[in-house]
């Protein structure tokens, strides 16, 4: 059998020029797999002539304790230095649009013998969220993908492999030397490859075929027929052979973060960065959530995914808390702190709310944070019990989020 301390998962971007990674802090990953096979009945048969076999239908969720990094965010974005703490512009939510990637998980059983590798490529991001249940809690992040394909791999072809090789010179081919020996596809006669991607120096993505010619292959090398200074490689097959990196255990992040230490403010944008009167108190939970209304394209003559993106996006926050003041309803209506008659019609629908992660309570060391703006005011609600404390809810909604670690950018409007 294998446990959760087993189970080792790691992510492959498949664009940009960034490499793998395991994945931290993982609590728990979900894969739900749905075959979409058709069932065909005809006219004077009992029972079915067969099944028509459609490309499946692939979701995947996530669940991760924060742990004060952004590079699963940049992971999954395909990438590189973009949100980092010397980025002007931050990760946004276009960038999540048509970027894609893979995420494996390399098992061992409980004897510490290898025993195979699931792998689910071609992952699109759905959705995500922050949420920290209460003051005491820590802080989870989860994340929802959607795919068409899933693998186990075992065997001799048990180890899934990925190379990167960078194109330094004018070279007009590539022939790549495999780290590993490849391990023949055993659907598809002298198969090795399991996707071969060049990507150029404007990040343009294009993933080679072998049938049209794009490169040849054998067990040892990759021959690639075109390539331009500046391009990188991207390679995946399979192998009996471990590959030289699994999952390096992370103990220099923290171990998790949370409720504690962060901070949030609130307020109408057109007067600077936030300040103290900006800070909210006396918050029991929060939660922020965006989805993805994805529109992802088969073409005829084609059982795989030809072009992604995303027709529009959501942020909603919620904001709960105990009802002491009504100083959130003040700043959403824009008004100081007393103002007589707070009419709900006339609450803002250009909010903007930040969410700074600090790597502890103290509050010295930032790690990261999210800006949304633009949020409209959706609901107040509240709760009312005998004997307790009178409870008060918010939720905003927009359609714009930036993920930073440089605060620079999460605090400038």
């Amino acid at each position: 059998m294998v446990k959760g301390s087993k189970f080792k998962p790691r992510v492959f971007p498949v664009g940009g020029t960034s490499d793998s990674a395991e994945i931290d802090r993982a609590q728990s990953m979900v894969p739900d797999v749905t075959l979409n096979r058709e069932k065909v009945n005809e006219l004077g048969r009992v029972g079915a002539v067969g099944y028509i076999k459609k490309s499946s239908t692939i979701g995947y969720s996530l669940t991760q304790l924060e742990y004060g990094s952004i590079e699963f965010w940049q992971k999954i974005a395909n990438v590189t230095n973009k949100g980092g703490a010397l980025d002007v512009n931050g990760i946004t939510l276009n960038d999540f649009s048509s970027p894609y990637f893979d995420i494996a998980a390399y098992l061992d059983n409980d004897d510490d013998t290898f025993a195979g590798t699931l792998y689910y490529p071609s992952l699109r991001t759905s959705g995500f969220s922050i949420n920290i249940g209460d003051p005491q809690a820590n802080i989870e992040r989860s994340f929802d993908m959607v795919g068409e394909a899933a693998k186990i791999l075992q065997g001799d072809n048990k180890y899934l492999i990925y190379q990167k090789e960078s194109i330094l010179a004018d070279d007009t081919s590539k022939v790549v030397t495999l780290d590993k020996t490849a391990t023949v596809n055993p659907d598809v006669a002298l198969q090795y490859m399991l996707r071969v991607v060049r990507i150029s120096l404007a990040g343009v993505v294009t993933e080679l075929s072998k049938t049209l010619g794009h490169y040849t292959e054998n067990a040892t090398t990759v021959t690639v027929a075109v390539v331009t200074n500046g391009d990188t490689i991207k390679l995946w097959y399979t192998s009996a052979d471990a590959p030289d990196e699994i999952f390096t255990e992370n103990d220099s992040d923290a171990v998790a973060i949370a409720g504690d230490s962060i901070d949030i403010f609130l307020y109408i944008p057109g007067s600077g960065k936030p300040t103290v009167d900006d800070y909210l108190y006396k918050l029991q939970s929060v939660s922020m959530e965006v989805t993805f209304d994805r529109e992802d394209l088969f073409e005829i003559g084609n059982s795989r995914v030809v072009q992604r993106g995303v027709k529009s996006s959501t942020v909603s926050v919620s904001l709960g808390r105990i009802l002491e003041k009504f100083s959130i309803e003040e700043v959403l209506r824009g008004e100081v702190e007393g103002y007589g008659i707070i009419d709900v019609e006339k609450l803002t629908d250009s909010a903007a709310l930040i969410l700074k992660i600090y790597t502890d309570n103290t509050k010295e060391t930032f790690a990261y944070g999210f800006k949304a703006t633009g949020l409209s005011v959706m609901s107040i609600g509240g709760d009312a019990s005998v004997e307790e404390y009178v409870k008060k809810d918010n939720t905003l909604e927009g359609e714009d989020l930036t993920i930073s670690a440089n605060e620079d950018i999460i605090e400038i409007l």
